[in-house]
C-alpha cells in the first residue's frame, strides 16, 4: 500500500501543515530535525531517518552529531537545550513504556529552554514525526519506493 496520507484527500496537506506550524514556531530547524530523526530511530522508520539525515546535513549538521544521536544521553556533542528537546522526544515517543510518560523533570527542563510557542512547536514536531513513522512502518514504506 502507498502511504495512507497520499491516498486520502486532504490528509497529506494536513500533515504538511502541521510540519509547517512546527517549523514556524521559533524552534530552530536543526532541533526540529534532531527530534524528528531521534523519533524515527526509536520507531525504526527508515524513510523518515533517510529524509532527516539529508535535511540535517543540508542544514550543516555534522556527521559526528548524527552518528551520536542514537546515544545522545552519553554524548557531549549536544547543548543543554538540544538535550532537553531530545529528552522530551524520548518521553513522548516512548510514552506507553512509562508510568509517568513525561515526568516533571523532563518537562521543567525543556520549558527552561523554550518559551511556550516554541515548546508547542517542538511537541508538534515530535508528534508529527511519530505519526509519519507509524504510517510508514505500518505500510512498510521503503526509501526507494517513495513517489
Amino acid at each position: 500500500m502507498k502511504n495512507p496520507a497520499t491516498l486520502l484527500p486532504g490528509a497529506l496537506d494536513a500533515l504538511y501543515n502541521l510540519g509547517v506550524a512546527a517549523r514556524d514556531s521559533g524552534v530552530s530547524a536543526r532541533i526540529v530535525g534532531l527530534v524528528q530523526m531521534r523519533t524515527s530511530q526509536i520507531n525504526g522508520c527508515v524513510v523518515t531517518m533517510d529524509s532527516q539525515i539529508r535535511l540535517l546535513r543540508e542544514a550543516g549538521e555534522t556527521p559526528d552529531r548524527l552518528a551520536s544521536l542514537w546515544n545522545w544521553p552519553d554524548s557531549d556533542l549536544f547543548t543543554e537545550a538540544e538535550r532537553s528537546a531530545l529528552a522530551l522526544c524520548e518521553a513522548v515517543s516512548r510514552s506507553a513504556d512509562q508510568d509517568d510518560p513525561v515526568p516533571d523533570e523532563v518537562w521543567n527542563e525543556v520549558a527552561r529552554h523554550y518559551e511556550q510557542t516554541s515548546l508547542a512547536g517542538l511537541l508538534l514536531a515530535i508528534a508529527t514525526a511519530n505519526l509519519w513513522n507509524r504510517l510508514n512502518v505500518a505500510t512498510r514504506q521503503m526509501v526507494d519506493a517513495l513517489d
